[in-house]
């Protein structure tokens, strides 16, 4: 139940802190992960439409990134800004501020798989500062 919690929170805080064009977030899976006490893990894919974009943020996570279709581009803050294809993967760790996340295309949706390695019953997804 807590995990389900967890997830629901998750789903309602990306969608506060994305654009008018905002991103659509699926859960796929969320499970505890008994070798690693206190910890879980989130499966996600997250859609933007043509245009589309999230505002910036961060997760109190690690973020693994695996773009599926179209291409997107993402940004640490202090990092370059990349253009991903899909096969392409980024990383984002617990304390990196996700400043770039949108739709490199204008006419062409994108789709990414995100899996996200967390405290247990912790946010991950957090409005930068």
């Amino acid at each position: 139940m807590k995990t389900a919690l967890a997830a629901l929170t998750f789903l309602c805080l990306m969608s506060g802190t994305a654009t008018a064009e905002g991103p659509k977030v699926t859960l796929l899976t969320a499970k505890d992960l008994p070798e690693s006490p206190g910890k879980e893990a989130v499966m996600i894919t997250v859609e933007h439409a043509p245009g589309g974009s999230s505002a910036s943020h961060r997760h109190n996570a690690h973020a693994f990134v695996y773009v599926l279709e179209g291409s997107v581009v993402m940004q640490l803050k202090g990092g370059p800004e990349v253009t991903l294809t899909p096969g392409q993967s980024f990383y984002e760790g617990p304390a990196d501020v996700h400043v770039v996340d949108r739709n490199a295309s204008a006419t062409q949706p994108a789709k990414f798989l995100v899996v996200l390695i967390k405290d247990k019953g912790a946010p991950a997804v957090l409005p930068a500062q």
